[in-house]
């Protein structure tokens, strides 16, 4: 049998990529892009003021999510903010309602692709590309509970990003004052004043900040993606107040328990990624415990792999939602 070049190896590799990308809507409810998204059932993602203590659940207060447009979508979008006002029923109080959070919508070039950008912490020129929209929230009756809209953004304004196939915008929340926790969403739509869905879009994070539910009988997912380079992951979580277990399933694990942190801390579990479980996604399970039930539990989750670079989270997972396949079970990794 002949060999490859490593021309086709490269251009086949891309289609592979591609083509789970464009699936993945399939096996994933349809396409969407509410963020978080049905699958991972997360009742919302929380940034904190600048001033709260990190014990409350959020080790910088800031969050950084990235939207995906398809090339072939030239139409408006727009980026909708559910609750972005700190008050009312939903937020997390501390004393009294003294906090503000920024939203801040950048496109062109460097939004995605400068390396400060993929980091988990608000470092370097996290805020690279071109600003496009930015407002701040603070006690606001107007908007507790409701949706305020950025945009409309022409798909060309963000950056153009040939391994994605597509162009990408990146939404910055971080308190800049106070101390409570705002709990909001997100939708990319392609209307101002309700959430239509654009086909074909994803939305992605290399670190996820949320809320996890009261109830332990719900349990929450968020999906890294493992590319074909990645031949061990390091997985961190933050202040999950020894609150249950984490449980990683993939195509190759049934199921294994992950070590958690208590409050205030980082802790973080290393393992290796065999050869099945590259180019696909890990479902990372949230299974609170029963007794005692701890309430307003925020928890912060990153993954690296074994260069240390972090691992996207996409609230549509690639290749659709992981399930483990009893003929291939664990085996040790072959480079």
């Amino acid at each position: 049998m002949t060999a490859l070049n490593p021309e086709k190896l490269h251009f086949m590799k891309n289609y592979i990529f591609i083509f789970l990308f464009l699936i993945s809507g399939i096996f994933s409810r349809g396409f969407s892009q509410p963020v978080p998204a049905q699958d991972e059932n997360i009742p919302y993602l929380v940034t904190f003021g600048a001033d709260a203590c990190p014990s409350w659940g959020d080790d910088n207060f800031t969050q950084t999510f990235f939207f995906l447009i398809p090339e072939e979508y030239n139409d408006p979008v727009y980026i909708r903010v559910f609750n972005p006002a700190i008050g009312g029923s939903i937020d997390e109080l501390n004393g009294y309602w003294d906090t503000k959070v920024n939203f801040s919508v950048y496109g062109g070039d460097e939004a995605w692709s400068h390396p400060d950008a993929q980091e988990t912490q608000p470092v370097g020129n996290y805020r690279s590309g071109n600003l496009l929209a930015s407002r701040t929230f603070g006690n606001e009756p107007e908007y507790d509970g409701k949706w305020y809209t950025f945009g409309p953004f022409d798909p060309a304004e963000g950056e153009y990003v040939e391994k994605f196939q597509g162009n990408i915008f990146k939404i910055i929340a971080q308190g800049t004052e106070g101390d409570d926790g705002n709990l909001y969403r997100y939708f990319m739509s392609t209307q101002p004043d309700q959430n239509i869905p654009v086909e074909g879009g994803n939305a992605f994070a290399y670190s996820y900040t949320f809320r996890l539910w009261d109830d332990p009988a719900e349990v929450s997912h968020i999906y890294p993606f493992i590319d074909e380079e990645t031949i061990s992951v390091r997985v961190s979580n933050f202040d999950w107040d020894y609150d249950g277990i984490i449980r990683l399933v993939s195509v190759a694990r049934q199921g294994q328990i992950l070590k958690v942190s208590g409050d205030d801390e980082w802790i973080h579990d290393e393992f290796s990624i065999s050869s099945e479980e590259r180019n696909t996604s890990l479902d990372l399970q949230f299974h609170k415990q029963e007794n005692p039930v701890i309430r307003n539990n925020n928890v912060v989750i990153n993954i690296r792999n074994q260069y240390g670079q972090a691992l996207p989270f996409y609230v549509i997972p690639i290749g659709g939602v992981p399930h483990f396949n009893h003929s291939i079970g664990v085996r040790p990794r072959d480079n």
